[in-house]
């Protein structure tokens, strides 16, 4: 039984190794606006064997995994001492959520899970589960996390074990170890996907919000809305402003939400979101980007059409597969921008891109005008300025 025990052991450590030190490769040529990488950064593999084994060989003789991981996914991300670091959501076998921290030297590789798991300040009996923490370091000196805290609707006729509610639940940190509960985010409507603006508005907190009549569905809430607050550690939406709209037809027709707080450019606030339709195979999320103005961030000032990111290949299966969900970027001081998405409620990818880039793609990709008829025409003014430019090309050569 000792031999069974060592070899096994021998094992797992290897193939945990080899796999958190793989390097990843960059995928080329693209398409110009950012760059996928050929393998996920994170998945449950990644999780530190210590989380799901007894390693004691007298308690557990056949090395069998006892703590199951399920899955790796809609991560915070925030660079901290020099490190990329993501904040995830990792899902065990008892569907169950929880946040940790992995780190890596280089944002696209080599990420390592600290030695525990995030102990959140547990406030309230009747939360059962917690996912998809935004991270923001504020100007008033905190770090911020902003996630969704869901309980079972105590409204729910009997034996309806899937009716629930949606909450946004703060903490702050100063080192990201030592974790303050704050109370919970109060608004008349359930809230997901709620972030918090890194920088003070008019003297108050700023949340960009996602009111929704249910926990699944958001009903009259038009799109990704905007609120003040006086007071952070006692938050409540007093007003709330819609500024991102869902529309009929497009990318973001049942729901939208903003994905992690908005990045800061010379040319505007440069933000990143999903939208959701329906189709024959259930939702399908993507990725889209927006701009808003530096004097005023609940201003849309650019909203290229269509999606930045879909799910292509191996990144459409998974536990909720056709999927695209973010809630991290880190952006360098040399201008390059690391996108961190998950795919599919499964695993966790990066792409990279630049601000300049990604600001180009923003104030010159037409808009969606929310009609076929608009959408021949954005081509074929394309075609004709392309004819224009290689005639000219001809005539100087």
């Amino acid at each position: 039984m000792s031999r069974i025990y060592d070899n096994r052991l021998r094992l797992l450590q290897e193939a945990h190794e080899t796999l958190i030190t793989r390097a990843n490769r960059i995928i080329l040529p693209g398409n110009g606006i950012f760059e996928r990488y050929e393998y996920p950064v994170l998945t449950n593999e990644h999780a530190p064997l210590e989380w799901r084994y007894d390693l004691n060989p007298e308690t557990n003789p056949w090395l069998m995994e006892r703590i199951g991981v399920n899955a790796t996914m809609n991560a915070g991300a925030i660079q901290w001492n020099g490190k990329y670091l993501m904040m995830v959501r990792v899902e065990g076998n008892d569907r169950k959520s929880f946040f940790a921290i992995a780190e890596s030297p280089n944002g696209i590789d080599n990420f390592r899970f600290w030695e525990y798991p995030i102990e959140l300040p547990d406030t309230d009996p009747n939360e059962t589960n917690v996912y998809d923490m935004r991270l923001t370091a504020h100007e008033d000196g905190w770090i911020y996390g902003i996630f969704c805290s869901e309980s079972l609707d105590p409204n729910a006729v009997p034996g309806d074990l899937s009716s629930a509610i949606a909450k946004a639940g703060i903490v702050r940190t100063k080192d990201l170890k030592n974790w303050e509960r704050l109370p919970n985010l109060i608004s008349k409507n359930q809230q997901r996907n709620v972030v918090l603006h890194p920088e003070f508005v008019n003297g108050k907190y700023a949340l960009y919000t996602r009111p929704q009549d249910s926990f699944i569905d958001a009903g009259n809430g038009g799109g990704i809305g905007w609120t003040l607050i006086d007071d952070i550690t006692h938050a409540e939406i007093k007003k709330e402003t819609i500024i991102n709209y869902r529309h009929y037809h497009t990318i973001k027709e049942v729901k939208n939400g903003e994905g992690p707080h908005p990045i800061k450019t010379p040319k505007g606030w440069l933000h990143l979101a999903h939208g959701v339709r329906a189709c024959a195979a259930g939702l399908r999320y993507v990725l889209y980007l927006y701009m808003t103005s530096l004097d005023d961030p609940s201003k849309v000032i650019a909203q290229p059409g269509g999606y930045f990111m879909a799910p292509v290949g191996e990144e459409r299966i998974g536990d909720v597969s056709n999927v695209l969900f973010s809630n991290g970027w880190i952006a360098d001081e040399d201008g390059t921008v690391f996108i961190y998405y998950a795919s599919s409620d499964t695993r966790m990818h990066v792409a990279t891109s630049t601000i300049e880039r990604l600001i180009d793609y923003c104030l010159h990709t037409p808009e969606d005008k929310l009609r076929s008829a608009t959408s021949v025409n954005s081509i074929s003014n394309l075609i004709e300025a392309n004819k224009l430019v290689m005639s000219e090309t001809a005539v100087a050569l």
